[in-house]
């Protein structure tokens, strides 16, 4: 099996289980680019599962995070170089006076490339003006083997 191909729910759960107590022990990290800590709260664990509130990531796209999160502390320390920036504005959830309220708020989304342990990944932060930097995903760079039709991790480096 691949690194991001799992074998029936027990592998999935089994990775799931130890990507999730792992994250619980990050808190946060120094990341060298902004001279700060970046923290690993639970807006980047819930990103990780959900592509929006109520909507599930496949099976696949979670385990394949999933299996990479003990990178993403890694990648930001070793980071001197952003690979990308993107700003925006967008409803962001908010508590005002002991209720949450969408408030449309600047939002900046930071990234960074990187290859660690034969793996190519990019880490994304991000930072709602006003507020801290904090982890929101880890993307892996994969392939799809032509002959089996599985994911695999792509670090060949155009090389099969």
């Amino acid at each position: 099996m691949g690194k991001f191909n799992f074998k029936d729910e027990e592998d999935f759960q089994k990775v799931k289980n130890k990507a999730e107590s792992f994250y619980k022990t990050i808190g946060d990290t120094y990341c060298p680019y902004f001279k700060g800590k970046i923290v690993f709260n639970s807006k980047g664990l819930k990103h990780l599962k959900f592509r929006s509130n109520r909507k599930a990531r496949p099976r696949k796209d979670q385990y394949s995070r999933f299996k990479l999160i003990y990178l993403a502390p890694e990648v930001l320390k070793q980071s001197y170089t952003l690979q990308g920036i993107w700003q925006t504005k967008k409803f962001e959830n908010q508590k005002i006076n002991s209720r949450w309220e969408k408030i449309f708020k600047d939002v900046t989304y930071y990234e960074f490339i990187a290859v660690i342990d034969n793996a190519r990944m990019k880490v994304i932060l991000k930072e709602v003006i006003g507020g801290q930097k904090y982890f929101l995903s880890i993307v892996p760079f994969w392939k799809i083997n032509k002959t089996t039709g599985r994911r695999v991790l792509y670090s060949n480096f155009g090389h099969d």
